[in-house]
């Protein structure tokens, strides 16, 4: 799967909150459904582009549907992400509390003066309308057939 790929797939508002919901273990659809109170098949479409994507992975038990996250890719997209880090101002306080990082799930640090900074926050905001758009873009584009590699 290529970067770009799957910055056009998670461009999606629906898609993000699968993956979001994912990161705290296996799901069935139904169970997507009720959580993110949408349709059945508007879950089940976002999950076949989740999949196809490489993104989450789907295991069958009886009649049921099993979907897992494959943090993967979105490793590879935090990566590049990390390369824009806007630079953290030095705090005096070694009190700074952590919160989750929503690609990966690891734990960061952040300092009184970053919680108070608009930048970053401001930041995360312009690069997902600007994923959301292109996504938007890239959906009015003829579908193109594409060698599996």
């Amino acid at each position: 799967m290529v970067m770009d790929d799957v910055f056009a797939v998670i461009a999606e508002a629906t898609r993000r909150q699968i993956l979001a919901s994912l990161r705290d273990g296996d799901k069935a659809v139904g169970e997507l459904v009720q959580e993110l109170e949408v349709s059945q098949p508007t879950v089940s479409k976002h999950l076949k582009v989740l999949r196809e994507a490489g993104l989450v992975s789907m295991r069958a038990q009886g009649q049921k549907r099993f979907y897992s996250l494959v943090p993967e890719p979105l490793q590879e997209v935090a990566a590049w992400l990390a390369g824009f880090e806007l630079p953290v101002p030095q705090s005096n306080s070694s009190l700074a509390p952590a919160v989750v990082e929503p690609a990966l799930g690891e734990m960061v640090p952040v300092t009184p003066a970053l919680a108070q900074a608009d930048g970053a926050q401001q930041f995360g905001r312009t690069v997902g309308r600007a994923a959301e758009r292109a996504a938007d873009l890239l959906s009015q584009f003829p579908k193109l057939r594409r060698r599996k590699e």
